[in-house]
């Protein structure tokens, strides 16, 4: 039987164009014992999620160049990665995103801003649904 302390914590992929966002949840999920990668250019998101293969992605829609719907659907269409959790955290708020997050391939729609421990409750939720929490 495995002890707790043998169990490698969840690697969280962390995919916003705004330095300041990523570092509050990365320092925030870290503390909470959570192994965090943070990638700011959605044009390199997909190719570093090939590499990191995280456990769950936390994903920006409104970034310049290449959306979280785009990162999402390359992200989905890989099979390797296709099972991975997409939460989308974005400042719009329209049901139509919400919809269209869905339809991409993503698990679950935070507006910003949130409450880090919000955030935390919803990663723990998600990644005990998929036997990683």
């Amino acid at each position: 039987m495995k002890t707790s302390s043998a169990v490698k914590p969840a690697i969280i992929m962390v995919i916003d164009d705004e330095p300041e966002i990523t570092e509050i949840v990365d320092v925030f999920l870290d503390n909470a014992g959570y192994t965090v990668k943070v990638e700011n250019n959605p044009n390199q998101a997909v190719e570093m999620a090939r590499k990191v293969r995280p456990d769950l992605i936390l994903l920006d829609i409104m970034m310049p160049g290449t959306d979280g719907y785009q990162v999402c659907n390359q992200i989905k269409e890989d099979p390797e990665m296709a099972n991975t959790p997409v939460i989308f955290l974005t400042g719009k708020d329209s049901k139509d995103d919400q919809g269209r997050s869905f339809q991409v391939g993503g698990d679950m729609f935070i507006k910003k801003p949130f409450s880090c421990e919000r955030l935390l409750e919803i990663v723990n939720i998600v990644l005990l649904s998929v036997g990683k929490g």
